[in-house]
C-alpha cells in the first residue's frame, strides 16, 4: 500500500501555526514513508472564503519547505483538489446515501429549527440538536411522502440534506495517537451534508475526496476527533473502509489561553502571556524557515527517550518523525525557545548560502563589501551570533566603514588614561607584521601586555572599541586579520587622537 496523506485547509484567512504543524506532520509521515502529500483546498464555505488565501497557503507553505505531491499548481490524478470544483461529484454520491436510508432532504426554515432547539431547551436539553428525537417532528423527507418532496424541490422551497445518524450506536475506532476512542450516536446530530446553496459540509465533502484520493491516513487536529463518529458512519453507509486516524493536540499561548489573532499586530508588540498564532508574521520577522519547522516539529512530537537532541534539520525530521512519539496532551509556544532555535538554526546555515541572500540587501543600500570573499569571511566569523540575518549590517558595519561615532558607555568604562598609549604601542608592533593573521596579532597584543604587566584584557577592549566604535563583537584577533593591516592601524591612529579629546567634553 502506497502511503498517501493530506492537508485540506480552508482559505479563510491567514496559515495558522497549527495548521502549518498539520501539514508538517502529514509532509514528514509521507517522506517517511516514501508516499504522496495531497494539498486540496476545502473551498465549499463560500461566506468564510478570501480572495487570495489559498495563494497565500501554497506560498508559505513553499517557504517552509513543505511541498506537495499533488494539489492546485502540482501534478496530479485525482483532482480537481479544489472543492469548490467537485460540487458535482458530491451531489452524486450523496445521492447514493438518500437512497440508502442514510440520509434525506430537511425543508424546515431557520424560524422552524430555532423553535425545535428552544422546545428542547423547555424540556431541559443543555444542547438541543436535530438528531432522531425530532427529525419525526421536522419538515423533511422521512416524515413527508415521495410526491410531497418532489412538489418542495420542484417549487424551489430550500433545503438541506442530513445525515440520518442511527439511535443507540457506540462507534469505536483506533486513533494512532490517542488509543481507542468510542462516541455514542446519541450525542450527534442529524449534521448537514448538503447546504442550502448546494455546497456540501466538510464532513461530505471530506469522506468523498479521502475516499476518491485514496488517502490511507488522516492526520489533522483534535478539534476534529467530535466528528469522527460522524464520518465513519458516511463511510459505513457508502461500504467503504475508513483511513486510520491520528488527531494531533491543539497547541496553546503560554497562559493557556487558545491562540488567537486579536490585538494581536505584530511580533514586537504581543500582550504577555500571548504568541502570535499567523505564520506569516514570523516570516516578515525573518525567521529562518527551516528553525520554524524545527520548532513547530517538537510541539506535541519528541525524538524519543534517551535523545537530548532538539536542533532538527528538515532532513533529519524526516527521519525521526514518527506518529508514535506524538503527544495527547497539549503543547504550549514558547517565543523564547523559538528565538534559541532561530539562532541555533542561522549559525548553522552554509556561509555561502547567508553571502547570497545578504548580497542583493547590500547591494541595495549601496554598501561596499569590497569582493566575495571579504564578505565571505565577515558573514563566517559573526553568523553564530546573530539572533536574526537582518541584524547583520547594523551588527557588523564596521566591517565596511571606519566608525564616526564611539560607543559613550563603552568610552567611560574601557577608555582609560592610559588607553590611547597602549593602543599606539599596539599599533607600532602589529606595524613591523609580516603576517598579519590571528596568531601574529595576539603575540603582538600579549608583548605589549607583558611589557606594560597589564591584563591583555587592558588592551583588548580600548582596541575593540577604537576600530569598531562598539564593545561587543565576534572574537578580537579574527575581527582585526579580517579588517586588515592598513585599516586597522588606520582606526587605531586615530581613535588615540580622537578619544581622549572626546571624552573630556
Amino acid at each position: 500500500m502506497t502511503v498517501r496523506v493530506r492537508f485540506a485547509p480552508s482559505p479563510t484567512g491567514f496559515v495558522h501555526i497549527g495548521s502549518l504543524r498539520t501539514a508538517l506532520y502529514n509532509y514528514l509521515f509521507a517522506k517517511k514513508h516514501n508516499g504522496r502529500f495531497v494539498l486540496r483546498i476545502e473551498d465549499t464555505d463560500r461566506s468564510r472564503f478570501v480572495e487570495g488565501a489559498s495563494e497565500n497557503l501554497v506560498r508559505i507553505l513553499e517557504w517552509a519547505g513543505i511541498s506537495a505531491d499533488e494539489g492546485p499548481g502540482y501534478n496530479g490524478t485525482y483532482g480537481p483538489y479544489f472543492q469548490s470544483q467537485r460540487t458535482s461529484i458530491y451531489k452524486e454520491q450523496v445521492e447514493k446515501l438518500i437512497n440508502a436510508g442514510a440520509a434525506y432532504y430537511a425543508f424546515d426554515t431557520p424560524q422552524e429549527i430555532e423553535q425545535m432547539r428552544q422546545r428542547q431547551r423547555n424540556q431541559g436539553v443543555h444542547t438541543p440538536k436535530y438528531d432522531y428525537s425530532v427529525r419525526d417532528q421536522m419538515r423533511n423527507s422521512l416524515r413527508l411522502s415521495s410526491s410531497e418532496v418532489e412538489e418542495e424541490i420542484a417549487n424551489g422551497t430550500a433545503f438541506v440534506i442530513r445525515l440520518k445518524i442511527p439511535k443507540d450506536r457506540i462507534f469505536r475506532f483506533q486513533d494512532r495517537i490517542r488509543g481507542e476512542v468510542e462516541f455514542s450516536s446519541d450525542e450527534i446530530d442529524d449534521q448537514v451534508l448538503i447546504k442550502s446553496d448546494g455546497f456540501p459540509t466538510y464532513h461530505l465533502a471530506n469522506v468523498v475526496d479521502d475516499h476518491l484520493m485514496e488517502i490511507t491516513h488522516i492526520i489533522r487536529g483534535e478539534e476534529w476527533l467530535s466528528s469522527v463518529p460522524k464520518h465513519l458512519f458516511i463511510y459505513e453507509s457508502f461500504g467503504w473502509d475508513a483511513p486510520e486516524m491520528a488527531h494531533l493536540p491543539l497547541i496553546f499561548n503560554p497562559d493557556g489561553s487558545k491562540m488567537s489573532k486579536r490585538n494581536i499586530q505584530s511580533l514586537d508588540d504581543i500582550p504577555a502571556g500571548k504568541v502570535d498564532p499567523d505564520v506569516e508574521s514570523y516570516r516578515r520577522k525573518g525567521y529562518e524557515n527551516s528553525a520554524l519547522i524545527n520548532y513547530i516539529a517538537l510541539l506535541g512530537w519528541n525524538p524519543g527517550k534517551g535523545t537530548e537532541q532538539e536542533i532538527f534539520m528538515p532532513d533529519e525530521l524526516v527521519t525521526e518523525f514518527s506518529l508514535d512519539r506524538v503527544n495527547k496532551s497539549r503543547a504550549i509556544f514558547d517565543l523564547n525557545k523559538l528565538n534559541w532555535l532561530n539562532k541555533e538554526h542561522l549559525g548553522r546555515q552554509p556561509t555561502e548560502e547567508l553571502v547570497k541572500r545578504l548580497e542583493p540587501e547590500l547591494t541595495q543600500k549601496k554598501i561596499d563589501y569590497k569582493s566575495d570573499q571579504y564578505l565571505y569571511q565577515v558573514v563566517d566569523l559573526v553568523k553564530s551570533r546573530l539572533a536574526f540575518l537582518q541584524e547583520f549590517i547594523p551588527y557588523s558595519h564596521y566591517f565596511f566603514q571606519d566608525p564616526e561615532h564611539f560607543d559613550e558607555k563603552g568610552i567611560r568604562k574601557r577608555w582609560k588614561s592610559d588607553s590611547a598609549k597602549l593602543v599606539l604601542e599596539f599599533c607600532q608592533e602589529i606595524s613591523k607584521l609580516e603576517t598579519f593573521d590571528v596568531k601574529s596579532i595576539e603575540e603582538a597584543l600579549r608583548r605589549i601586555s607583558d611589557h606594560h604587566d597589564v591584563g591583555a584584557g587592558r588592551i583588548i577592549h580600548p582596541v575593540r572599541l577604537a576600530v569598531t566604535g562598539v564593545t561587543v563583537g565576534p572574537g578580537l584577533f579574527e575581527l582585526l586579520q579580517i579588517l586588515g593591516k592598513e585599516t586597522v592601524i588606520r582606526r587605531l591612529k586615530y581613535a588615540a587622537e580622537k578619544l581622549p579629546v572626546y571624552k573630556q567634553q
